[in-house]
């Protein structure tokens, strides 16, 4: 079967070949800090985008999710740190036990929020990140608020400063598993019924679906991939505390999914490329320096008045028009966007 070069595809494409060549062409800067960062906020803002665009569910506890993952592993693999439990396990067994313990977690929000909708569903999930900020913060047996710090990373990757490329690439090969994860995942019998019960949950409900349960699973997935993130976080950073999974952070990530796009997954990495270089380079301007969260905040307004599908609205508008044409059911098939949009 013949693919048909679309624009679409094409944007993709180089994309990708352009992510693959960057330690080559870019500075280690770039790479090590602001690709490396782009790459791991995209991931969590995907599950986000997924739990919201497929499933209905604009979720605020994706960084807490993030933070777990991030601070088991911190405390399973650091050795004579001044907090933490300090198991100094191998880093391997680290990510397993903190991919586990998070996806648990995952699941019992879930349970937990699940016959919630709308603006009740929000509420709870925000409650989630504010009880692991400050669980972390007063249990200082596990964090405190100082954090953990020193987290070692596996030999295979080194240090994130001695060896950026490294992690840049383990970083880049996780965010191309989880987009092809979630690509898979929405066209699957368990993809599709999230979907039903996303546009209709009672339909779904009366035809026999158990609509809890396919939500609760939905957010237990969603927790691997915000997982995966938090992991790759405490290793690019090498320290982890409370103010990682704040209210502030909690709401970046919700920005880099509104300003991406939150109906499609691409938009996750093309919102968390945006706010990480302007976040990154307005710092440098003296009068927006410390002004940065009035600035994404008036760029977050102009998103949602101009275009509610973010960027990647904006990019299929600009396709549409020079098309001379509007896309239809089928063309938003094709690039696997929601038949419907969430509801928040």
């Amino acid at each position: 079967m013949k693919l048909a070069l679309t624009p679409d595809r094409v944007a993709a494409a180089l994309a990708l070949v352009g992510a693959v060549i960057a330690p080559a062409i870019l500075s280690s800067y770039w790479v090590g800090t602001l690709l490396t960062q782009m790459l791991i906020l995209g991931i969590v803002a995907a599950s986000l985008i997924f739990l919201s665009a497929y499933g209905g569910m604009l979720s605020l506890a994706q960084v807490a999710i993030y933070g777990i993952a991030g601070f088991v592993l911190g405390n399973a693999t650091t050795n004579g740190n001044t907090k933490g439990l300090n198991l100094g396990w191998n880093p391997w067994w680290g990510v397993l036990l903190g991919l586990a313990i998070a996806v648990a977690a995952g699941l019992l929000f879930g349970a937990l929020a699940s016959r919630s909708i709308g603006i009740y569903f929000l509420m709870i999930t925000l409650t989630y990140s504010v009880i692991a900020n400050l669980s972390f913060g007063q249990i200082t047996d596990v964090s405190g608020f100082g954090g953990i710090s020193g987290i070692p990373t596996p030999h295979l990757i080194g240090s994130a400063e001695a060896h950026p490329n490294r992690l840049y690439y383990v970083a880049l090969g996780v965010a191309l598993t989880v987009y092809i994860l979630l690509r898979y995942i929405v066209r699957t019998p368990f993809g599709m019924t999230l979907q039903g019960v996303r546009d209709d949950p009672v339909r779904m409900s009366s035809l026999g679906y158990n609509v809890v349960l396919h939500r609760t699973m939905a957010f237990g997935f969603a927790a691997l991939i915000a997982a995966a993130g938090g992991e790759l976080f405490v290793w690019w950073n090498g320290h982890i505390d409370p103010t990682t999974i704040g209210l502030a952070n909690t709401i970046d990530v919700l920005v880099i999914a509104v300003v991406g796009g939150l109906y499609r997954i691409e938009g996750a990495w093309v919102g968390a490329l945006f706010f990480v270089i302007l976040n990154n380079y307005s710092q440098q301007i003296s009068f927006i320096g410390p002004r940065f969260a009035t600035l994404i905040g008036a760029i977050f307004l102009v998103i949602v008045l101009v275009s509610p599908g973010g960027l990647m609205g904006l990019w299929e508008r600009t396709i549409s028009l020079t098309s001379g044409r509007r896309r239809g059911p089928t063309d938003r098939d094709s690039i696997g966007l929601p038949r419907a949009e969430p509801t928040v």
